[in-house]
């Protein structure tokens, strides 16, 4: 994502991270109050920017079994996407919490070209393909195929006119 995109801000989809935060909850509190009471509270602290308090919070809590394998594996996942979840920001800069939409993007863009019943492509031409199609439902198409044509006449060299229009040639 870096290399292609260096100054994208990376978001981590919010819901993937609150089943995650879910699956732990779960094995942790038998209690359904208790459970929705810190449910809420550490969203509210994601939403907040204090992740570094949740993370102290799941690493304080006695824990074994089950339970404990989940706060670890939960501590893991939160602790390598930290610069990836700022929530509160995002939602106040108007950007999507969630990757549903980009998902739904790749498959009409990409899989219905790409994957059709019988469909084999070359890599090279089917990223053509798929740069086109972008540029079609982002309204950049006229932009693209202007560097393209650009791009041509710089390979070609000079423009030479063509010998029908040198020798008055063509239709009457």
């Amino acid at each position: 994502m870096e290399e292609a995109f260096p100054d994208a801000r990376q978001i981590l989809d919010y819901y993937h991270c609150q089943e995650h935060i879910h699956e732990f909850a779960n094995a942790r509190f038998a209690d359904k109050a208790a459970r929705d009471k810190w449910l809420r509270e550490t969203t509210n602290r994601l939403f907040q920017n204090k992740l570094g308090s949740v993370l102290a919070g799941l690493r304080r809590m006695k824990l074994t079994g089950e339970a404990a394998e989940k706060r670890d594996a939960l501590c893991s996942y939160l602790s390598k996407n930290k610069d990836r979840m700022d929530y509160g920001k995002a939602k106040r800069g108007g950007y999507p919490l969630g990757s549903g939409a980009i998902e739904s993007a790749n498959k009409f863009i990409s899989h219905i070209r790409l994957k059709r019943s019988g469909a084999w492509w070359k890599v090279n031409l089917a990223n053509n393909i798929l740069a086109l199609r972008c540029s079609r439902y982002n309204k950049s198409f006229d932009r693209f195929f202007a560097a393209y044509e650009k791009s041509q006449r710089q390979d070609l060299g000079p423009a030479r006119p063509s010998l029908s229009l040198c020798q008055g040639g063509g239709r009457k």
